[in-house]
């Protein structure tokens, strides 16, 4: 069974693949970055939604990947996480 490392070093190769990647990549970060900051505090899906006044369901979505959270959304999900929410381009 191929690991997902040598899986994924085979994706590279693929021109396509790659501009996919990159372009999803913010996305997918900003998702393991939230997720790594709830699970730090040690809150569950529904402790944040209720330390912002939303349902457990909307915090699934978004770390899902199903849905693109609003800046005013994710400023909450920061705060309610003890963290500054920091965009910018590159």
């Amino acid at each position: 069974m191929q690991s997902w490392k040598d899986f994924q070093k085979e994706l590279m190769k693929n021109p396509e693949f790659v501009r996919e990647y990159k372009k999803l990549e913010p996305k997918y970060k900003l998702i393991s970055q939230l997720i790594g900051a709830r699970l730090k505090k040690g809150l569950t899906q529904k402790e944040l939604a209720q330390k912002i006044g939303t349902k457990q369901s909307a915090i699934a979505r978004i770390e899902a990947g199903n849905v693109n959270p609003t800046v005013s959304f994710l400023e909450k999900v920061a705060q309610a996480l003890g963290q500054k929410l920091v965009i910018e381009f590159r």
